[in-house]
């Protein structure tokens, strides 16, 4: 992380209490699931990364500054070049409105950060991601921090040797594939995805 747009330096963060999400207990509320059923964005898959991820470094409401230096923009750029990171894209008429982006090592995907200038537009993002997980063969979703805004969707935070433990586990699991899933599939069809193999 750093501690502005600007910063050249570079902090690791391992703090006491990690925030994930458990893959087999995401939740999606009932509005949001009647949104992802009615199609009404487009999701697509690694087709706008840097967008996102300059679109995530952006100030947003309550937050003047940003932990996305241009620095790591340049080294997630690098991650995403090397097959690494992987962006989820949300679009309203060919019109970017929302997204996340992270990091895949093995089993364990690292969710960075999300945006959205559309209701619902990053939670959507974040469903077709779990979708993709789930079928890719991932064990671990770590979403870092826990907000107000992720436990809805079952985000829990567990001590960090805890954490660790399941970091272990996710990078030593076998046949993971971040591109299993179709990236035509449906709204639908995620959200069966997401109920049948939880």
């Amino acid at each position: 992380m750093s501690e502005g747009r600007d910063d050249n330096e570079l902090f690791w963060v391992d703090p006491e209490e990690r925030g994930i999400i458990p893959l087999d207990q995401f939740h999606i509320p009932r509005s949001l699931a009647k949104r992802v059923r009615q199609e009404r964005f487009t999701v697509t898959v690694d087709k706008a990364f840097q967008q996102v991820v300059n679109a995530c470094a952006k100030p947003a409401r309550g937050r003047e500054t940003t932990w996305i230096s241009e620095r790591i923009e340049t080294l997630y750029t690098d991650l995403f070049e090397r097959g690494f990171g992987h962006s989820v894209e949300v679009w309203d008429n060919n019109q970017l409105v929302g997204g996340l982006y992270g990091v895949s090592i093995a089993g364990a995907f690292f969710g960075e950060s999300m945006f959205s200038t559309m209701t619902d537009a990053s939670k959507v993002a974040l469903v077709y991601l779990v979708a993709r997980l789930k079928v890719g063969g991932y064990w671990l979703l770590d979403t870092q921090f826990i907000t107000e805004h992720l436990k809805q969707f079952g985000a829990i935070e567990i001590h960090r040797e805890e954490y660790h433990a399941r970091l272990q586990d996710a990078l030593q699991a076998q046949r993971v594939n971040f591109n299993q899933l179709n990236p035509l599939t449906g709204g639908s069809t995620i959200l069966q995805l997401i109920t049948q193999t939880s």
